[in-house]
């Protein structure tokens, strides 16, 4: 990994940090093919369970594609910023501090969750300039927060603050100022502490079921939860032993 994009492993997390803040963390050809290394790298971990995307500096998560480069493959089959035409098999958390503007919103939106400081802010400010939205947000934005909404905010390009992000389910949490990546560290050891093999396939049936018609999508959840049955009847039997009862380990 090079010093723009730092891969490392705490804990249960693997965490991938874009450090480019003299250009916002912005991403060039070079940035989105190190993302693309580091997601196979996460995804051969066995041991790592939750990948970690945050930026460095203090000032931005990602603002966008970096356009002083203009050098992103718009048609790479695993994405232009990185590989946000891909679907990681591990959850995924975004450790916001600051701008998360274009195609940094994109790349949140690509993870599973996004835990933000008081002073970040989204915006799809690529609207001012003519760019558009390739690396997922027209579809992952409406299945986060709306259609209506996520249309308003495409056309529009208006920037979204940390509280109205809250608000709309745009940003899972509001952690306080330099907490950002603390919290999703500690997100990463609970979701690792879980019986691995259901949650994900409950997952996994809950993102591809999302545009399936009900009855398909019942049938996906009914077909992978068959197979990770063995899972639960020992969870259930831990459960009749006298474990977790009254909501304890949540």
């Amino acid at each position: 990994m090079s010093d723009e994009l730092r891969y490392e492993r705490v804990g249960a997390a693997s965490v991938l940090t874009i450090d480019r803040p003299e250009r916002r963390n912005a991403v060039d050809a070079a940035t989105a093919e190190l993302f693309r290394q580091g997601l196979r790298e996460f995804e051969a971990d066995e041991d790592a369970r939750v990948l970690i995307l945050t930026g460095a500096g203090g000032e931005a998560f990602c603002a966008g594609a970096d356009l002083k480069a203009l050098d992103l493959d718009v048609d790479h089959f695993e994405g232009p910023m990185g590989p946000t035409r891909l679907t990681p098999s591990k959850p995924a958390i975004a450790a916001i501090d600051g701008w998360c503007l274009a195609g940094g919103v994109e790349l949140a939106l690509w993870c599973d969750m996004r835990i933000v400081t008081p002073k970040s802010t989204f915006g799809l400010f690529e609207r001012r300039w003519g760019v558009p939205l390739v690396d997922g947000g027209t579809q992952r934005l409406p299945r986060v927060v709306g259609m209506g909404r996520a249309l308003e905010l495409i056309l529009t390009g208006r920037p979204v603050d940390a509280e109205e992000a809250h608000r709309i389910g745009l940003a899972n949490e509001v952690v306080e100022p330099g907490k950002h990546l603390e919290r999703a560290l500690e997100l990463a050891e609970k979701i690792a502490s879980f019986p691995q093999e259901t949650m994900l396939a409950d997952r996994r049936a809950a993102i591809e079921g999302f545009g399936m018609p009900l009855a398909d999508g019942l049938a996906l959840e009914h077909r992978l939860g068959r197979e990770v049955l063995e899972v639960a009847v020992r969870g259930a039997a831990r459960f009749a032993a006298g474990e977790g009862r009254h909501g304890e380990g949540v």
